[in-house]
């Protein structure tokens, strides 16, 4: 049944297409058009040519085309006209770029004008269609303009654009890429060939970064700092990159970014890094002094008491003279002196540690990854960072600045262990999940260098103990302690291997109790 409905509704369509005449079309068209005769003498005009050029039906009807052309035009025009209608079983159609036109107010009007013929028995009639040229003129224009904005804020920025099509295995890269990577020829290189100039440390935390993004479940978004070994000369640049991936049908199809040398900001955070790093060491030193001092100061007396007494009884001992309520008091006087002391160190710490602490719920997932880019963008970017970080974690209540401190001390301490290590790739592991039993989380950190040897492991916390030649050894001491203050412990899994492997805790926030 339906078939014959559908012919039936499509021979009816036929039918009322055969009805339409040429003039019906003619009169709807949205483009200005005038039927001539051979000679250029108009014949008909269509409602939009009428309103392009100002004039009425009646008034245009028996006027030659050429009187609706500026006169500097005209001989340009003829030329075309004449040239058209030579040859018109060669070409049924003819386009003339940019006449002026005059509308009947006087306006001049750049005009796109083509030739149609159309033949009825044996008279050649001329279809003429005018499309106003400045409108293609203005798009051309514009996208001139908006080029050469982009251009110069490419040249401002220094930014190189790329476009990695993954089905070919080819990278599309624009001059700035190409001078970037010491090519400067070929707008196409292959994507073995654009890696082999990235620097080999730096090849494996790029493809990782790669990867995320061609997960369909990511956000596509791309980023990642790199060197890259100019082949000319042999010099190194530091490389920012930004992109997306793009996806076809749930598989990524292309990668299409920019780069930027930062050669010069990474030069500068490394001095500054340097000017930081001296300066916490001075300040350490100062507050390892200070402290000492105060702790000295502190306990002077009472050792110097302690020390008497016993030289009291000692004396007593010796000389056969031994009064019992004379031993008793030097006895009781060295205990007095040794509580005094440890009462002494008490109010010193307690001085020392004075403040409020101000905590916060935090992610600690985020705080983790920050303090990698920290350490990262500082003078430790020889290791590649793997994260197994868990997801949905309750937020922790701690200190940010605390944590992330010691957070700093533990990274740090991996990336300059592992530099002794004989390792083509220089990890950090680092590990978060959930300690159900006492509503915290556990933090995992892991190097694969060296290691420690026992005795190391037992002292590894003690204060002004280092494995360090410039280490005055406060780092990790500090680092237990401010975890510790947070309500969480530190410590070290001397098992482990390879390198090294501490592992701390933090409650989590009372709401999630």
């Amino acid at each position: 049944m339906l078939p014959i409905q559908f012919s039936s509704r499509k021979n009816h369509l036929i039918d009322a297409l055969k009805k339409l005449n040429f003039r019906t079309l003619f009169d709807v068209a949205a483009e200005a058009m005038l039927l001539t005769e051979d000679s250029g003498q108009i014949i008909v005009t269509n409602p939009a040519a009428q309103q392009l050029l100002g004039y009425s039906a009646d008034e245009l009807n028996g006027l030659a085309i050429e009187m609706l052309i500026m006169p500097r035009y005209r001989k340009q025009y003829r030329y075309h006209q004449e040239l058209f209608l030579n040859r018109p079983k060669k070409s049924s159609k003819s386009v003339v770029n940019e006449l002026v036109a005059l509308s009947r107010d006087g306006k001049e009007i750049l005009l796109d004008i083509s030739f149609s013929f159309l033949k009825a028995g044996q008279q050649l009639y001329v279809l003429v269609i005018f499309n106003i040229a400045h409108r293609h003129l203005d798009a051309e224009e514009a996208l001139r303009a908006s080029e050469e904005r982009l251009r110069l804020a490419k040249q401002a920025a220094g930014l190189g654009i790329f476009d990695y099509d993954f089905k070919r295995n080819i990278v599309y890269w624009d001059e700035q890429m190409r001078i970037l990577w010491g090519k400067h020829s070929g707008k196409t290189i292959s994507y073995e060939e654009f890696v082999a100039s990235i620097h080999p440390e730096d090849r494996t935390a790029r493809q990782a970064a790669i990867d995320t993004a061609m997960d369909p479940s990511s956000n596509g978004e791309f980023k990642a700092e790199y060197r890259i070994i100019n082949p000319a000369n042999g010099t190194e640049c530091w490389i920012s990159a930004r992109g997306r991936v793009y996806f076809e049908a749930g598989r990524p199809n292309r990668l299409i970014g920019v780069t930027r040398d930062v050669t010069e900001q990474k030069n500068l955070q490394k001095k500054l890094q340097a000017q930081r790093d001296e300066t916490e060491k001075i300040f350490k030193q100062q507050v390892a002094a200070i402290t000492a001092s105060a702790i000295a100061h502190e306990l002077n007396q009472p050792l110097a008491a302690i020390s008497a007494y016993g030289e009291v009884v000692l004396h007593a001992i010796d000389s056969d003279n031994v009064f019992p309520d004379h031993l008793k008091r030097a006895l009781q006087g060295c205990v007095e002196q040794a509580q005094r002391a440890g009462r002494s160190l008490h109010e010193l710490l307690a001085f020392l540690q004075k403040g409020e602490l101000v905590t916060e719920q935090l992610n600690l997932n985020d705080i983790i990854c920050e303090t990698l880019n920290i350490v990262r963008n500082d003078s430790y970017q020889g290791f590649y960072p793997v994260l197994h970080l868990e997801k949905d974690l309750p937020a922790v209540q701690c200190n940010y600045t605390q944590i992330q401190k010691a957070l700093l001390n533990l990274f740090r301490n991996a990336a300059e262990a592992m530099h002794t290590a004989d390792s083509p790739t220089l990890t950090i592991t680092t590990m978060v999940q959930t300690l159900a039993e006492t509503n915290a989380a556990l933090v995992t950190i892991q190097d694969n260098g060296p290691g420690l040897d026992q005795i190391m492991a037992e002292r590894i916390f003690d204060p002004f103990f280092t494995t360090k030649p410039t280490g005055i050894g406060m780092g990790l001491a500090i680092s237990r302690a401010l975890i510790e203050v947070n309500g969480g412990q530190l410590w070290l899994d001397s098992d482990a291997k390879p390198g090294a492997k501490f592992h701390f805790s933090l409650p989590f926030a009372q709401d999630h109790a």
